[in-house]
């Protein structure tokens, strides 16, 4: 008869690799993968950022600390996204944004410097928000990248934005996290920094890893190594994982955990004491909201990420575009794809490539990424060397500072305006205005002046590509009473600085020392 001890050790050990096969079947040290696969998986990714978008696209920014009732139907039907992307090309920025740094590295390589990728975003002629409008202005005065996206420089560096641009390096690292997130250091820092940088690594990575799994619970939790376990990036995301685990079948019971948890926003100051939230960490917990209750099914996974609210159109297409990895293009629903072959031949707005191109770019750039990170071309299929997930250095935005106090403003900057706060920063909001569409542009200045010292002579253009929304912040500032001054500098008839509010910071939460 065999040792009981014996026997109990054989069961553990049958037990441990049960549940840990899937894991290391898929952290095997090289895989092989068919070309023709590898650019099944590109398109999916591509045409599933599109579908998401589109289906989101409606809801985007309407429901705000809410989410979106079961009962409200989103609108689906052959020919939507042709019809879409014709008609209501801007909803695509999140994808043309991807495109301006696909096509640098198509022109120059993926190895040029960091300034070839911030000129060609700066000067592109698309609109822009938040982390990008400021970092572009950033670029366009002489702070460069990777300055451009400090926090100390851009009051917006834990936005979404590069979260929402980062699906391309992903993309052309299949199974190869950690050369994903060396691109997404260069470029990422041109408009982010700390958690907002770290949005769009955690994206990138769960694109990488699509290529080598079907098990979305292991793609959202592998993804997640890329990232500091001590950012709240992280701590937010891992929250989402353990609260789907205690609440399998119920998506809206996880959503009030991180509305209840991780809603209040520090930085931008849109969002700051608001219920609008662009958040890279809130977004990305929808994100993965999504993938987790959709369990690597399209509809459930598009609904629920849509659903969630805030930016509902960026996050389902970063959840369908991981999805359209993990399935590939040709197991994409036909539902889904309902009228993508025409649309794919459209050039998306403000640049030359349509989806259709960038399949062809991007399955070439995955080729060199492949065997510049010792993979093998085989012929017909690649060896790829499969990269285990390592975190990104640690970084923080809006070290020690906490928004105390919001004062709405409203009113022009004619002679001048000042207010006294108690506090240790402050950022002010606004933008230059023109009466009349016919104007020609100009750019206003205004002198900013704290305790009766000049800070910045501030340049605020009238051309909307160009502004800059938010006037001046200080997070830097000795903590006690301070006087801040703004004196319009070249006042013009047609024109005007409209001030918008104000935002006291101090180096204590829930303090309440702001005398305007």
């Amino acid at each position: 008869m065999m040792n009981f001890k014996l026997l109990t050790s054989c069961i553990l050990i049958l037990i441990m690799f049960s549940k840990t096969a899937p894991m290391a079947l898929a952290q095997k040290a090289r895989i092989t993968m068919s070309k023709e696969v590898l650019m099944d998986k590109i398109k999916g990714g591509w045409a599933g950022q599109t579908i998401g978008v589109t289906f989101g696209g409606p809801t985007e920014f309407r429901y705000l600390g809410v989410y979106m009732q079961d009962n409200e139907p989103i609108p689906w039907y052959d020919g939507y996204l042709s019809h879409s992307m014709m008609h209501s090309p801007h909803l695509y920025d999140d994808i043309y944004m991807d495109l301006t740094f696909v096509d640098i590295i198509e022109k120059l390589g993926v190895d040029a410097p960091v300034d070839s990728f911030a000129q060609a975003f700066a000067h592109a002629e698309y609109p822009l928000w938040h982390a990008n409008q400021i970092a572009r202005y950033n670029i366009l005065n002489g702070i460069k990248a990777p300055a451009s996206g400090h926090w100390k420089n851009n009051p917006h560096a834990d936005d979404i934005d590069y979260q929402i641009e980062s699906d391309f390096a992903g993309l052309m690292n299949p199974a190869m996290p950690n050369a994903a997130s060396q691109i997404s250091d260069k470029i990422g820092h041109i408009m982010n920094y700390g958690d907002g940088w770290y949005g769009g690594v955690y994206v990138g990575a769960m694109y990488s890893i699509a290529f080598n799994s079907q098990d979305i619970n292991y793609i959202v939790k592998e993804a997640l190594k890329t990232i500091p376990k001590k950012s709240q990036f992280y701590q937010c995301i891992n929250d989402v994982i353990l609260w789907h685990q205690k609440h399998p079948n119920d998506w809206k019971q996880t959503w009030t955990h991180i509305q209840q948890k991780w809603a209040d926003e520090v930085g931008c100051p849109d969002g700051v004491h608001a219920a609008f939230n662009i958040d890279a960490k809130l977004n990305a917990a929808y994100i993965v909201l999504g993938l987790l209750y959709g369990q690597g099914d399209f509809t459930k996974t598009l609904e629920i990420s849509t659903r969630a609210g805030q930016d509902s159109d960026c996050n389902p297409a970063s959840a369908a575009g991981v999805l359209g990895v993990m399935h590939g293009y040709s197991q994409i629903p036909a539902h889904w794809k309902m009228g993508l072959e025409e649309a794919e031949n459209l050039n998306f707005m403000y640049t030359k490539t349509s989806l259709n191109k960038v399949y062809e770019t991007s399955y070439k750039h995955a080729l060199e990424m492949i065997l510049r990170n010792s993979g093998k071309d085989l012929g017909s299929s690649m060896e790829i060397k499969v990269q285990k997930p390592k975190p990104v250095r640690f970084e923080k935005s809006f070290e020690g500072i906490y928004p105390i106090q919001k004062i709405a403003v409203a009113k022009s900057l004619d002679q001048g305006y000042e207010f006294e706060f108690e506090g240790t920063g402050f950022v002010i909001t606004g933008s230059a205005q023109k009466s009349n569409k016919n104007l020609a542009d100009a750019t206003l200045e205004v002198r900013v002046l704290v305790d009766g010292l000049e800070q910045q002579q501030v340049l605020m253009p009238t051309n909307q590509l160009i502004r800059k929304d938010d006037i001046y912040w200080n997070y830097d500032l000795t903590k006690g009473k301070h006087r801040v001054q703004l004196i319009p500098i070249n006042s013009k008839n047609g024109y005007a600085i409209n001030l918008n509010h104000y935002i006291i910071y101090d180096n204590k939460p829930n303090k309440k020392h702001v005398h305007p």
